[in-house]
């Protein structure tokens, strides 16, 4: 896929980006060799690679799924205007 200049300038636009005048055609010719590269990637045979989690095959390591905060609840909501079973009362703002 290529990339006119026309299309960048437009696009910068429409994202409300300001690119100057003597930085467009570096902008053009980058944002064209990343399609370049993307066209490329496309037209690799992938429907043998099984999917990875992680490209390292690193694994997560996981914490004990434990309480270590005290329940402050209580405390919090004696601080509120206004609380009912537990829940915080907030005025209604749509009709």
């Amino acid at each position: 896929m290529s990339i006119e200049q026309a299309e960048i300038e437009k696009l910068a636009e429409l994202a409300r980006i300001r690119i100057a005048p003597e930085e467009l055609a570096a902008v053009t010719s980058g944002i064209a060799s990343i399609l370049g590269m993307v066209d490329q990637m496309q037209s690799l045979a992938t429907s043998d690679v099984e999917p990875m989690a992680n490209p390292l095959d690193a694994s997560q390591r996981l914490r004990e799924d434990v309480v270590t905060e005290v329940d402050q609840r209580e405390a919090f909501q004696a601080q509120a205007p206004a609380t009912q079973d537990g829940l915080y009362l907030v005025p209604k703002v749509i009709d």
